[in-house]
């Protein structure tokens, strides 16, 4: 049996015959209304009959046109399977477009299979759909394979072209030939490239500006690459180039195809195609002799290229006229000037003027076929102004040798000085400015130095045999001008030194083992005046040489040894002769000092013996009971400030009581200030109280703390009032008046301090009552206040008495 698969395509547009069994070609498009069988299929058996079996069958793609204008829903194509002929069938699409986003765009009527879109389609958002249709019976059961359905849609010419950019920007050397590329412009255009709709063409409309013609550039129509035709770009005279471009699809065809245009701006860029020419032919200019890095003029050129460039900044090199270096030529970068600047000094006696060649040139070459100009060669002028130069010393420093110990008022030399400007006739005169020793003098007139002192070699201001002496040299020119040199004085050494014994002092044990030390010789004078040394115990006293004896052990040393057994404990001084080797030999007697102490078993002196045998001078023990008499002096001012601040603390106290206690405390609330007489207070009544004048006399109960009426007791006398410092010793004082006086009230009532006086519009404040002025007061209340209050009841209702 053979199987034969059978491709049925969907019914052609314009036939008629039975769409079960004529097919359109594949490709070709379904007009709508005709019904399309995607399931069909025959078996052709061996003895030539036929038997139905199962296929698939390949459905071609259906194009549909996007931007449709016509009614929708609008039918596409009508589905059906050759089963439905004796059974009900439901029909369903799936995939994107239809129950996938973008959902509903395509829909099928699940009886008649009929293939519909509901709205306009838009290839630049989506150019096709894959869509698979389903067949099934009424219980939802398959009857067919799902079939792929791939719906193309078909591109119109509905999008401009659009530029990448709104403004392009290119640039070009200038003097670039013909046919040199300078950029592209690029456009795109969303509809379909493969047809006509998205073929672009490009072409230059406008040029701005036409200058030196109307077609400096040209424009590939296909690639969008712009080149040059002509030539003749000079940026000097052009800076930019503006081109208008168009861009039109449909291959360019002005009727039907759409256009969009751009702004090209070419920016025209330099080459070194100018030299720098000099401003004029002759620069000129003038410095002043012995001067440095000072400008002597400024030199000004043109350059007609791109300030700021490579190709307009300028270079300038002397040529002639300065074989010996003296002038330099740095640019200013941002004037573009040379600075004609003095690097080396400039004699005018030598040189009073000179004559320079100078170049200009770019910092990097002329284009090709240009060539430096006249205009690039200038010379400048520089006249030399004479200043007054300073004399100068010949040689400086100077040297001379000559030996130590030359008597004051010996001639050593002459040093002068030259004065340079040798057309004017000036005086110079001489002056010392450094002798740290003071051993030299200069005569102004004709340099001679002199010795004012004996030079000595071992002075301290003397280094390694040199001594220096500063000199200066003044003319009278106007301004005045001087200048210095040093004199340096290599002192010889002859033997002007006697020796002294080293180490001045020694220690010895009492019993000392070994009973001998060794001594040298210091003498401040060179070889061969120094060493070697003779060393000889002096005669006198006599008992040094009883008691000692001194051996040379050669050139430099010598050893003393005790002569007898011990000494004791003390300081011995031992009379020692030391004489040089000089050609004038030198003697000198110096004073071994020994210290003599007792040792312990190592040989070294116990620290309280060695104290012992130091011993104590005047001066030290002075310096000691100085310094305890200034500590008991110190001890002394400490405990008398320790007693003032008591007392100062104590009359503090008075001032300051505990919060419980407010007995004697004088309560400032605040000063209410006016009043009678507030200008005018007698001053005098507070320093000296006066008998009262009571305006009525009581009679009965008085109160224990008033002031008595009568005079019988008169309160002390006390001084005026203390200066405000002095308040602690005023207060005290009141204290005691008030404790010695026998008509004081008891400690615990109000105490009177001092008296104001009389004459006062308010009266005293001892005299007010409760009630009227002149009436008994009742402090029998008080009795009932309880036992706190009974002290105040018994001082206030005393009776009679």
């Amino acid at each position: 049996m053979y199987n034969i698969r059978l491709i049925v395509f969907h019914k052609c547009n314009g036939m008629e015959s039975n769409p079960s069994r004529t097919w359109c070609p594949k490709g070709q498009v379904l007009s709508s209304g005709k019904i399309l069988f995607p399931w069909r299929s025959v078996v052709v058996r061996g003895d030539g009959t036929l038997r139905r079996v199962k296929r698939d069958w390949v459905i071609p793609p259906i194009n549909v046109p996007e931007n449709s204008r016509g009614q929708f829903p609008e039918e596409l194509v009508r589905i059906r399977s050759d089963r439905d002929n004796n059974r009900l069938l439901r029909y369903s699409v799936t995939g994107p477009g239809a129950d996938q986003p973008p959902t509903s765009i395509f829909i099928i009527s699940p009886i008649s299979g009929q293939l519909s879109v509901t709205k306009p389609l838009d290839r630049e958002h989506i150019s096709n759909f894959h869509l698979r249709a389903h067949a099934v019976d009424l219980n939802g059961n398959q009857v067919e394979n799902p079939i792929d359905i791939v719906i193309n849609v078909i591109d119109q010419n509905d999008n401009r072209p659009e530029f990448t950019h709104t403004i392009f920007n290119g640039s070009v050397p200038e003097g670039s030939k013909p046919g040199s590329f300078v950029m592209t412009v690029t456009s795109v255009d969303k509809d379909d490239p493969k047809t006509a709709n998205g073929m672009l063409r490009y072409k230059i409309l406008s040029q701005n500006p036409q200058s030196p013609s109307s077609n400096m550039f040209t424009i590939n129509n296909k690639t969008g690459d712009i080149i040059t035709v002509a030539a003749g770009l000079d940026r000097e005279k052009v800076t930019q180039y503006t081109l208008i471009i168009q861009a039109t699809d449909m291959e360019g065809n002005p009727t039907y195809g759409l256009s969009n245009t751009a702004t090209t701006v070419i920016r025209i860029t330099d080459v070194n195609d100018n030299p720098p020419e000099f401003t004029t032919d002759t620069f000129f200019g003038e410095v002043h002799e012995n001067r440095v890095n000072v400008i002597v003029a400024n030199l000004t050129v043109t350059d007609k290229d791109q300030p700021h460039t490579s190709a307009w900044s300028a270079v300038y090199r002397i040529i002639a006229g300065d074989p010996t270096g003296r002038f330099s030529i740095p640019t200013d970068h941002t004037t573009n000037e040379g600075l004609l600047t003095v690097v080396k000094p400039i004699d005018f006696e030598l040189t009073r003027s000179f004559m320079l060649t100078v170049e200009a040139e770019n910092e990097v070459p002329l284009a090709r076929g240009i060539h430096l100009p006249r205009q690039s060669t200038a010379t400048v002028s520089v006249r030399i102004l004479d200043v007054n130069e300073s004399p100068e010393f010949s040689p400086n420093p100077k040297s001379i040798k000559l030996e130590e110990g030359l008597p004051a008022g010996s001639l050593l030399t002459t040093f002068t000085a030259q004065d340079p400007d040798r057309f004017l006739r000036q005086t110079v005169r001489y002056s010392k400015m450094y002798d740290p020793a003071n051993w030299l003098e200069i005569d102004p007139v004709n340099g001679r130095i002199s010795t004012i002192a004996i030079l000595d070699r071992e002075s301290p201001y003397v280094k390694n045999n040199l001594y220096n002496v500063t000199f200066m040299a003044s003319d009278n020119g106007i301004p005045p001008a001087s200048g210095t040199g040093t004199l340096q004085m290599y002192l010889l050494d002859i033997n002007d030194n006697a020796p002294h014994v080293f180490p001045p002092e020694v220690e010895m044990c009492e019993k000392p083992d070994p009973n001998a030390i060794n001594i040298t010789a210091s003498d401040p004078d060179l070889t061969p005046n120094a060493g070697p040394f003779a060393f000889e115990l002096a005669n006198r006293p006599s008992d040094v040489r009883r008691n000692w004896t001194l051996n040379r052990i050669n050139g430099e040393y010598a050893q003393l040894r005790l002569r007898i057994g011990s000494l004791a404990s003390g300081i011995y001084e031992v009379p020692i002769m030391i004489t040089d080797s000089g050609n004038l030999p030198m003697s000198n007697t110096s004073y071994l000092r020994v210290k003599v102490c007792q040792c312990d078993h190592h040989g070294d002196c116990v620290d309280m013996e060695r104290i012992i045998a130091a011993g104590l001078g005047t001066g030290t023990i002075i310096a000691i009971l100085i310094c305890i008499i200034i500590l008991l002096v110190l001890v002394l001012l400490f405990v008398m400030w320790m007693k003032r601040r008591d007392k100062e603390r104590q009359a503090k106290q008075l001032l300051i009581d505990p919060e419980d206690d407010v007995r004697d405390n004088i309560l400032k609330y605040d000063e209410e200030g006016g009043g009678e007489e507030d200008q005018d207070y007698d001053l005098s009544q507070l320093q000296q109280p006066d008998a009262l004048e009571p305006e009525c006399i009581k009679v009965g109960i008085r109160r224990l703390d008033e002031r008595p009426l009568h005079h019988d007791h008169q309160y002390p006398i006390r001084s005026a009032a203390p200066h405000p410092g002095d308040i602690g010793d005023f207060i005290h004082e009141g204290l005691k008046a008030a404790d010695n006086d026998p008509t004081a009230p008891p400690y615990d009532s109000l105490l009177v301090f001092d008296y104001e006086g009389s004459g006062s519009d308010a009266g005293s404040l001892s005299s007010l009552h409760s009630s009227s002025s002149c009436g008994d007061q009742d402090y029998d209340y008080l009795g009932d206040w309880g036992p706190r209050f009974r002290k105040l009841a018994d001082l206030y209702g005393g009776g009679d008495d």
